[in-house]
């Protein structure tokens, strides 16, 4: 697995790019993902998140996740699976508000993002407890509580 991991805000408090890697390697993982992987993910601010945002989904404010799976021409086989956007800043506000550590919050999007990219999506009661299970036992993997039915 091959993770570009950018941040383009102070990585002041923010996990480390171990941690990124790690918890990207658990989704694929329990999702049982064997091919070779290549993403990126983007740590950014308020403003970027809030423009990606307001440009690919048409809702004008920053988001805790975003996920761009890649759309490869037929006949393309690349190992890429696409780009996951994390927003710092409503990243931690949510943490601090669910009194959850930043880490914590940080490898659960993280992971929710690579389920994304790998087609799983939660609009469904039946796909969303699919991945929702997916997310919890990553998580628990790398050693995470459960973010859903915290103890």
């Amino acid at each position: 697995m091959l993770l570009h991991l950018n941040y383009a805000v102070p990585r002041r408090g923010l996990p480390a790019a171990i941690s990124f890697r790690r918890w990207v390697a658990a989704a694929l993982a329990i999702a049982a993902y064997r091919a070779p992987a290549e993403l990126s993910l983007r740590l950014v601010g308020a403003h970027e998140g809030r423009a990606l945002n307001r440009r690919y989904r048409g809702r004008d404010y920053a988001t805790n996740v975003l996920s761009f799976p890649v759309e490869l021409p037929a006949g393309v086989d690349l190992p890429l699976l696409g780009d996951i956007v994390l927003c710092a800043p409503v990243l931690a506000g949510e943490a601090s508000a669910q009194g959850k550590r930043l880490a914590a919050h940080c490898a659960h999007l993280s992971i929710h993002g690579v389920l994304h990219l790998l087609g799983y999506d939660h609009r469904k009661r039946n796909d969303a407890a699919r991945m929702e299970a997916l997310e919890v036992a990553a998580l628990a993997a790398v050693g995470i509580e459960d973010p859903y039915h915290p103890r």
